[in-house]
């Protein structure tokens, strides 16, 4: 049931997300994401079952009272089965759209191996300067940090 939900979701007009975030969630919210990058230069996506553009960066919101470091930690592991290591913060980012506070860490994988989620499907490293099709404030975040890291 939650898969046929979810394939729904992903089905709706952006607006239609956008909306429903502003009726569901407090006047403002704040979420974790981190950017793994592989000795290649290669960027860690993981592919969303609930989203329009399925390829996405992972991350997730934070729980009441949950510090973003410990949440970034917690996302990655309830949604793939990997445990990840956080190595620096990259960047705090406010979204456009709608108030949306984006903590955007570093990390680097340290064990586990991937296992599909609800929420996620498949996981993949890709050429930063070959990104699938994806939001495009998340492809200029990477392309940022890619830079930025070098």
């Amino acid at each position: 049931m939650i898969k046929i939900l979810m394939n729904i979701w992903r089905r709706m007009p952006m607006w239609i997300h956008v909306l429903a975030t502003r009726i569901t969630q407090p006047k403002f919210n704040a979420g974790v994401c981190t950017l793994i990058f592989d000795e290649a230069g290669k960027v860690l996506l993981f592919k969303h079952t609930y989203r329009k553009y399925a390829w996405g960066i992972p991350g997730g919101g934070l729980e009441y009272g949950e510090q973003p470091i410990h949440a970034i930690v917690r996302e990655f592991y309830e949604e793939s089965n990997i445990k990840i290591e956080v190595k620096k913060l990259l960047k705090v980012a406010s979204a456009k759209e709608f108030p949306h506070l984006s903590i955007v860490y570093l990390c680097k994988i340290v064990e586990g191996e991937f296992k599909p989620s609800h929420e996620i499907s498949e996981m993949k490293y890709f050429d930063v300067n070959e990104l699938p099709q994806m939001l495009y404030a998340e492809k200029d975040l990477i392309q940022w940090a890619a830079k930025e890291i070098q």
